[in-house]
């Protein structure tokens, strides 16, 4: 099977699992564990934080730094389509008891005016506005980036109505390499981020919570509550440290390959894909004008060899990572020539 469903399928390198073999544990619980500790400091500082806290997953490091920056029945804003809002099984409200209110943005990224506009302040009898989350990159707008431009003036509209900015990074490191930014020009934006590790980075688990060393104190209470205390967890921290050292710049091979199977289906079917909207790793499919419903497409697509994740009932993704080469590429154009022309 060529698996194009996610960039979580990818599985440990060989030298990843030799790093993890190898790792030096403790009780992290205790603080005790120093692969933990490198690797927390190690993401604080390319971010140019104070501190990081590792955690099991984007999903709870999400979870936690909007508890760190809303109040139970206060509010968070965030574009409609956000894995906060869609893919995180209502966490905010059932944990935080946080208000949720979305802008429904163009290919995800919010627009400083539209969100100038939704802050709602104390004072007006209204639930107050306390943070506002974008996700680097869009995951359900095909992993559109967000321009540097656009996040900071997201920033000094957030910052001049003391309004808390949180970045969802579970493919930041994406968005690092299609830019060519440091991670630090990032971080300085946020006031608490989620990175992770175990999508194109191919860490088999985790994803760091950063902020400010008070927050990260905090933090380390909320992961106890919900369950992610974790004990030798330097077996899967050095994971991450060795996804650091290697597989950063090597995403841009991803963005390449994506870009090409991009083009391979222009050819055949060019009103499913737009090829100048392919920035990172993920291409979406709209399948309408192509007679396909979308579940009978993927399934025929999976007789065939090739996983794809269902979107919607029109629309369908494909997204490149490490255990994905070139052969894989043209295998994949193949079988969708097949199909998308027929």
């Amino acid at each position: 099977m060529i698996d194009l469903r996610s960039d979580t399928v990818t599985r440990p390198a060989p030298g990843m699992r030799a790093a993890m073999a190898r790792a030096e544990v403790g009780d992290d619980c205790y603080g005790e564990d120093p692969t933990v500790a490198a690797l927390e400091e190690r993401v604080a500082d390319l971010f140019g934080h104070e501190a990081a806290v590792f955690v099991p997953s984007g999903t709870m490091g999400n979870q936690i730094c909007l508890r760190l920056l809303v109040p139970p029945a206060e509010e968070l804003l965030c574009d409609a389509d956000a894995h906060i809002v869609t893919y995180e099984g209502g966490g905010a409200a059932q944990h935080g008891g946080i208000s949720t209110r979305t802008i429904v943005s163009p290919r995800g990224v919010l627009q400083p005016d539209a969100v100038a506009q939704q802050l709602r302040p104390e004072g007006f009898r209204t639930v107050v506005t306390r943070a506002v989350a974008v996700e680097q990159t869009a995951n359900r707008a095909g992993g559109a980036v967000y321009p540097m431009d656009v996040l900071e003036s997201l920033r000094a509209v957030t910052r001049s109505a003391g309004v808390a900015l949180h970045c969802d990074g579970a493919r930041i490191w994406n968005a690092i390499v299609a830019t060519g930014l440091p991670a630090a020009a990032f971080g300085r934006l946020f006031d608490t981020m989620s990175v992770c590790l175990s999508k194109g980075m191919g860490a088999p688990v985790g994803s760091l919570v950063v902020c400010s060393a008070s927050r990260a104190a905090v933090a380390r209470v909320l992961r106890r509550r919900l369950g992610g205390g974790m004990r030798q967890a330097g077996i899967v921290a050095a994971a991450g440290i060795y996804a650091l050292d290697h597989h950063v710049e090597r995403l841009a091979d991803d963005h390449k390959r994506a870009r090409r199977l991009a083009r391979r289906i222009a050819d055949v079917a060019p009103s499913a894909v737009d090829v100048d909207t392919v920035q990172t790793n993920m291409i979406v499919l709209d399948l309408s004008g192509t007679g396909w419903p979308a579940g009978e497409f993927t399934a025929a697509a999976a007789r065939h060899g090739l996983l794809l994740q269902l979107t919607g009932p029109q629309r369908v993704r494909a997204v490149t990572h490490l255990d994905i080469d070139d052969e894989d590429i043209d295998s994949a154009a193949t079988l969708l020539h097949g199909l998308l022309g027929r």
